[in-house]
């Protein structure tokens, strides 16, 4: 089945600190399926993948290596100039305290009746509130 994957679960992946039993759930799902994501996603990764290089915390090496691990993945951005639903985004983003970032994962997985994979605990708390199944047992 088809799920929204965030950056949080993904970037799991990348630091062996980060790894969970869920996390590798959620990758195996997706080697079976596909995964949805709004086109901040990568930039989201990228980004802490660039924090991660300068804090000694990965090579840059090791960055491009996960970059090019991602693209093996039937991940699926969504494109940028795709229609979101801007009100429903703002109303996110006020109702649960959501950065603009997270409320867009919250938003395409609840407009594509989608389960969503998240370690972001303010996504875990209003998923279920907005209708957002969570994928899988944390």
């Amino acid at each position: 089945m088809p799920f929204v994957l965030d950056a949080s679960m993904t970037l799991s992946w990348c630091f062996l600190d980060e790894i969970t039993p869920y996390s590798v759930s959620v990758l195996k799902a997706l080697l079976e399926s596909y995964a949805e994501v709004p086109a901040l996603w990568l930039v989201e990764v990228i980004n802490v993948l660039a924090v991660a290089e300068r804090r000694k915390r990965i090579m840059d090496l090791g960055s491009e290596e996960f970059l090019q691990n991602l693209a093996q993945l039937d991940i699926r951005v969504e494109p940028a100039g795709q229609p979101i639903e801007r009100r429903a985004l703002l109303s996110l983003t006020r109702r649960y305290g959501l950065t603009a970032y997270d409320a867009a994962y919250l938003e395409l997985a609840k407009r594509k009746s989608l389960p969503l994979a998240t370690f972001d605990r303010d996504l875990i708390d209003a998923a279920p509130q907005v209708g957002v199944t969570l994928m899988g047992q944390l």
